[in-house]
């Protein structure tokens, strides 16, 4: 299948932005289509998975959302290693219980891993980090040389 992007003349070219649909596009030309039984019903498979996230910034600081819902906080990593933060953590199967038939499972589970080369104005060694109602915040502050400073200047 092709799909036919509109070119706009105006706009300045963003090679993030094309690596991002890139992404997209491999992820669902990759991605396992729903096995099919001979009668033609949908078999169950599970589908490796990722958490979704915001990328925002201010003044003071970058801020990282990733959703993570049913995961226990003590199941997620953070760690920065050479200006890479990467987010880890597991989303483990539920037990089956005996007099329950499921009919249909569509959310992943198993390991996950989130990596972010940090900007450069970004201070790796201040990260902070939240959790709540499955939403991570991860607070990337902004180093002091990177702040704009306002210097009066004095009429003489």
């Amino acid at each position: 299948m092709t799909a036919l992007t509109r070119w706009e003349p105006m706009m300045r070219w963003n090679p993030f932005k094309e690596l991002e649909d890139m992404e997209k596009r491999l992820s669902t030309h990759l991605s396992r289509p729903a096995a099919r039984t001979e009668t033609g019903e949908e078999t169950m498979t599970v589908a490796e998975w990722s958490p979704l996230v915001d990328i925002s910034e201010d003044d003071k600081e970058y801020l990282i959302k990733a959703e993570i819902p049913d995961v226990k906080k003590e199941d997620i990593k953070l760690s920065v290693h050479d200006d890479v933060l990467t987010i880890t953590g597991e989303r483990k199967y539920e037990k089956e219980e005996k007099n329950k038939k499921y009919h249909r499972v569509e959310r992943a589970y198993g390991s996950f891993l989130r990596s972010f080369t940090l900007p450069e104005d970004a201070d790796g060694s201040k990260v902070g980090a939240e959790y709540k109602d499955g939403l991570l915040k991860v607070h990337l502050p902004k180093s002091e040389k990177a702040k704009p400073k306002a210097i009066e200047v004095k009429v003489a």
